[in-house]
C-alpha cells in the first residue's frame, strides 16, 4: 500500500508548510470561522487519530475514543511537527486485521471488524476534512500561502477537473 503511505506523507508535507507559516501566536489563536477553535487544534486532532492507530496496531485494537490528549500540540508547533514526522516514519506497516472500538452518543459501545490499510484510509479522509477547516481558519491570516489542493479531496480536485 505505497499508494496509500505516500498520499498521507502528501497531506503531512502540506500540513509541515503551513505550521512552518504560522507564527506561533496564530497557531493557537482562537478562529471565529472555526467557532473558536484553532488551528493548533485540528492539527493535534489529526495527530493523535494517527497516534491512535499506531498505537492500536501492535494489540490488534483501535480506539479514537481513548485516544491521549496532549494540549501541547495545540500550542508548540515544533512538538507538533516533531510527531507529525515520527508518525510518518511508522507508516506503511503490514497490513493486518484490527478491532475498532466506539462509544455511540446513546452511550451504547460497538466494535468492529476493521484491517490496518482501512483505518489508514479513514486516517486520511479524516485529516483532508481536518485541513479544510484548517483552510477556512488560515483565511483569517493574510500572511499563509496554501497549495490550492489543500484540503480538497482527490475525488474532488478530479470532479471539477473534469467539469
Amino acid at each position: 500500500m505505497m499508494h496509500l503511505k505516500n498520499s498521507i506523507l502528501h497531506l503531512f508535507f502540506q500540513l509541515e508548510i503551513l505550521v512552518e507559516q504560522l507564527s506561533d501566536e496564530e497557531y493557537s489563536m482562537p478562529i471565529q470561522s472555526l467557532s473558536g477553535a484553532t488551528i493548533g487544534q485540528h492539527f493535534r486532532h489529526v495527530i493523535e487519530c494517527f497516534e491512535e492507530l499506531d498505537k492500536g496496531y501492535f494489540g490488534g485494537n483501535i480506539n479514537y475514543d481513548q485516544r491521549k490528549r496532549d494540549h501541547r500540540l495545540e500550542t508548540n508547533k515544533r512538538l507538533a511537527l516533531d510527531k507529525l514526522a515520527l508518525l510518518g516514519n511508522a507508516l506503511g506497516r503490514p497490513d493486518k486485521p484490527l478491532m475498532l472500538h466506539a462509544t455511540l452518543e446513546t452511550e451504547a459501545k460497538v466494535s468492529l471488524s476493521s484491517t490496518y490499510n482501512r483505518e489508514l484510509m479513514h486516517n486520511l479522509d479524516h485529516t483532508v476534512h481536518h485541513m479544510a477547516l484548517i483552510k477556512v481558519g488560515v483565511a483569517a491570516f493574510r500572511n499563509v500561502l496554501l497549495p490550492d489542493s489543500f484540503g480538497i479531496a482527490w475525488a474532488t480536485m478530479k470532479f471539477r477537473s473534469e467539469n
